[in-house]
């Protein structure tokens, strides 16, 4: 398997399948008329980041791994969206950046170094495959997880397949 189909498929399938829990999750707060605020403010405790916040990092792992696999100028995206339709868009203009990036960017990537912020005045180098590994995908998955959690424990309905994007 190259390192782009280890990369680029994973983003995609997760990015695809918020974008369709946040159109169910659109569609509840229609039906039970839910003020969407409210859902979008949802946490699952109260020192979490709420849903539109989670949705926002997920994109933000998916754009930044990327960037930073292929040594690319890493995109800086200003956290602004506020509805449903905002976040969509959010997450259809990262599909389509990841979409942008070839298989032969990320030749040899897994072996090259990868220096990222781990903190407020911390730079952190690790080789390719330990930073998708370790760090970028972890990430990126923990935050499609507590939105799913987020919209699950708001009486969405949504299980393992929409999560997985298989619905």
């Amino acid at each position: 398997m190259s390192f782009y189909d280890a990369v680029v498929p994973a983003y995609l399938q997760m990015l695809n399948s918020l974008t369709g829990l946040l159109t169910k999750a659109e569609a509840h707060c229609a039906a039970k008329k839910v003020d969407p605020g409210v859902l979008l403010g949802s946490r699952l405790f109260p020192d979490m980041l709420p849903l539109s916040k989670q949705i926002q990092l997920v994109s933000d792992f998916a754009a930044k791994g990327c960037a930073r696999l292929t040594h690319s100028e890493v995109p800086s995206t200003p956290d602004t969206e506020k509805t449903f339709e905002e976040l969509k868009q959010r997450l259809a203009r990262t599909i389509d950046y990841v979409k942008s990036f070839k298989p032969e960017q990320f030749e040899g990537a897994e072996t090259k170094d990868v220096s990222f912020p781990s903190g407020p005045d911390k730079i952190t180098t690790l080789k390719g495959q330990q930073f998708l590994s370790a760090f970028s995908l972890p990430n990126f998955y923990f935050h499609c997880a507590t939105a799913h959690g987020i919209l699950r424990h708001n009486g969405v309905e949504i299980g393992k397949r929409d999560f997985m994007g298989l619905n």
